[in-house]
């Protein structure tokens, strides 16, 4: 089965908003074993909106809709649809119900404009927004199934997950088994892990994989497919456990795990307690382990000592070991993680020092050097790194190098 995608929105056309929506709804549809036959943006125009309506049920078994919903001027999407389906407009008296208790349930005034978001063209199936305020709704042309969302990603996800993908499978028969397993890397260029499995065989009738960089990561998804419900995931089982094999080394999670949260999960069952002391990284490795529920049960404390007198007056840095070799240097990056951990009491201290530039570097550390050491109580090391990124991807990959050599130290790897 292939899908179309359609978002809408003069802030996507124009630029003034990324358009996460599509590249979401493509990753799931693809999750569920369904291509994507075209991905098309417009902007808030009822010839550009029906355009892209027709010219994408031509060549789809269905069709995903975002954005125009709300209950302003240039919110048409609605309109729009029931234009091209030839269907008049009507006002849904339990919706339009459910909306003004929301809006005094959340204190927010009403203003007659809002009952715009209970109008749905006649016939159609209404999807339930859960996080949000407008409700989406469904059609068919023909046997081809619609799904019309808000354009509010963290709305659209929501009820695409648990609105939209029910829908599609009620509508359209569905025979194939779909297993899947998304394999997370770091520490490996995506030529260089290619090249680690090309002489693993890795050609099992039914199995694919995808390769998907998310900086600094490199994920790799493996989907299995085929009638019979157990040989697919007897190959999935199979591909993966080669790919392992291969790769071992560079995995530190699947699915939904992130680096941060499989590094809280290892501090937390160990009973280990952590402090940071963070420059160049600016907060960003604490801001991370904080995503993680109960991060409190193993973080006790992290510093931005950004300036010198901060690792002085803080930490206990030596005044002189800045002077003679400067606050970006492994002495330096050493005793911020010594220090911390002492200020803190804690089983593991962990630092950052660096010059994320665009200036600031030298000849003997241009911009982009970057130590990260970490203390605990088999003694201090430091590792030296050369980015040749902008200042944010400076930032983000050395927060992902301490939590990686955290979760190393943990599970007992030694580079």
């Amino acid at each position: 089965m292939n899908i179309g995608i359609l978002t809408i929105g003069n802030e996507l056309t124009s630029g003034m908003t990324q358009d996460t929506n599509s590249s979401f709804i493509a990753r799931e549809l693809h999750a569920q074993g369904w291509g994507v036959s075209a991905v098309i943006t417009v902007g808030d125009d009822r010839d550009a909106i029906g355009g892209g309506l027709d010219y994408l049920l031509g060549i789809s078994d269905a069709l995903v809709v975002t954005g125009g919903l709300g209950p302003t001027a240039d919110d048409i999407t609605t309109a729009a649809v029931a234009s091209v389906f030839g269907l008049d407009l009507y006002t849904d008296g339990a919706v339009l119900k459910q909306l003004k208790e929301r809006f005094d349930r959340l204190n927010i005034p009403w203003t007659e404009n809002n009952a715009k978001q209970a109008m749905f063209p006649e016939g159609a199936g209404i999807i339930d927004n859960p996080v949000g305020i407008a409700c989406g709704f469904s059609l068919e042309r023909g046997s081809k199934p619609v799904a019309v969302m808000p354009g509010v990603p963290v709305e659209a996800g929501k009820m695409f997950s648990d609105g939209v993908i029910p829908l599609f499978r009620d509508k359209i028969s569905y025979r194939e088994h779909i297993a899947k397993r998304t394999i997370k890397t770091f520490g490996r260029t995506e030529s260089r892990i290619d090249q680690a499995l090309s002489h693993e065989n890795l050609e099992i009738p039914g199995v694919s994989i995808g390769f998907y960089p998310r900086f600094p990561e490199i994920h790799l998804v493996v989907t299995s497919r085929g009638e019979d419900r157990n040989n697919v995931e007897a190959n999935l089982r199979v591909t993966c456990e080669r790919i392992e094999g291969k790769l071992h080394r560079y995995i530190f999670g699947y699915d939904d795990d992130t680096m941060e949260g499989v590094v809280a999960a290892f501090l937390t069952d160990r009973e280990l307690t952590l402090s940071i002391a963070e420059s160049c990284t600016g907060g960003l490795i604490t801001d991370r382990l904080t995503d993680v529920p109960g991060s409190s049960v193993f973080l006790e404390r992290g510093v931005v000592t950004y300036s010198n007198t901060s690792k002085v007056e803080l930490l206990g840095v030596p005044s002189s070991i800045i002077e003679k070799h400067g606050a970006v240097s492994e002495e330096v990056a050493i005793l911020m993680a010594e220090g911390v951990k002492r200020l803190a009491g804690t089983d593991i201290g962990l630092s950052t020092t660096g010059i994320a530039g665009p200036a600031g570097g030298t000849g003997g550390k241009p911009v982009g050097t970057v130590f990260v050491a970490l203390s605990t109580g088999e003694g201090t090391t430091c590792r030296r790194f050369l980015f040749r990124w902008d200042r944010r991807r400076i930032k983000e990959i050395s927060s992902q190098i301490a939590l990686n050599m955290l979760r190393k130290f943990l599970i007992g790897v030694v580079d």
